[in-house]
């Protein structure tokens, strides 16, 4: 993985989720961020132990059960 891009816009749980979104806890609610992979494995290593909310966006393509 390059880096992984967070478009908020896109998320199927903008809204009801953002609030125990990390995206929103650390950096406010962003249209789009990106985070490099070793951002990205600190997220999910201080969400693992609590410290922050896990990431919960979910692309279109997922919710609905498909990929692309």
């Amino acid at each position: 993985m390059d880096a992984l891009r967070i478009d908020c816009d896109s998320c199927v749980m903008r809204g009801p989720a953002c609030g125990q979104c990390v995206v929103s806890v650390l950096c406010g609610p962003p249209d789009q961020i990106d985070f490099t992979p070793d951002e990205y494995r600190a997220i999910v290593s201080l969400a693992s132990f609590g410290m922050v909310p896990p990431l919960r966006m979910v692309p279109p393509t997922q919710a609905n059960g498909t990929e692309g």
